[in-house]
């Protein structure tokens, strides 16, 4: 059996990391294996750079450039350590951000070409790109207000980024969604916990189904 590759897409405080995991306890049930990772990280060299771009003072001033190919560094270690060989194993992936994110985060909302981004995320990912992606959509205001609550206010490099950034961010990831309408489902993040999961859960059914060997 083929493995299946999705990731999970959205502002900062959207609930990804929830549903993600709700997603793998119910895919490991039903009696798949599951591997489940996030970018930046997922390999020990990647959970370096994650730290490095977030939380490292040595990372304060660091230019769009070199913070987009920090991510892309990780995002291709990630790819041929864990995620590429998983799939061939036939397994289910389920990652928290991938190239998607790069696309809006640096190429949108920090204003860096649209092409070198593009070309710097296939580089990174060779041919593995994600089967179905779920893009958990929610108004800024609310998701960062989340954060500020769950932090206690200690937040960090990307989450103190002005408003007009994530607004940004949002605009871009649904333009992408948009623009790929066969790869995304555009979900609705102020929803409850339990009918965003439900509804990611027969999103994934579906796709199972879908993939599966007549």
């Amino acid at each position: 059996m083929a493995g299946l590759f999705i990731t999970f897409e959205g502002g900062e405080g959207c609930g990804k990391s929830t549903q993600i995991a709700a997603l793998q306890q119910r895919l490991s049930a039903a009696g798949h294996t599951v591997v489940q990772t996030r970018e930046p990280g997922g390999t020990s060299l990647g959970e370096a750079i994650r730290h490095l771009l977030q939380h490292d003072a040595a990372g304060e001033g660091m230019s769009p450039e070199a913070e987009l190919l920090l991510f892309a560094a990780s995002r291709a270690q990630h790819v041929r350590q864990l995620i590429a060989p998983a799939i061939t194993a036939g397994q289910i992936v389920l990652c928290d951000r991938f190239l998607d994110s790069t696309t809006v985060y640096q190429g949108v909302a920090r204003a860096i070409d649209s092409v070198k981004v593009d070309n710097i995320n296939q580089f990174a990912i060779g041919s593995t790109r994600p089967d179905l992606t779920l893009l958990i959509d929610l108004p800024p205001e609310i998701g960062l207000a989340r954060v500020h609550k769950r932090s206690d206010g200690q937040l960090d490099r990307m989450e103190q980024e002005a408003i007009e950034f994530f607004q940004a961010v949002r605009q871009g990831y649904l333009a992408l969604a948009a623009a790929e309408p066969q790869r995304f489902h555009v979900l609705d993040g102020s929803q409850s916990i339990q009918s965003l999961q439900d509804e990611i859960w027969e999103l994934v059914q579906n796709k199972l189904s879908a993939s599966a060997p007549l």
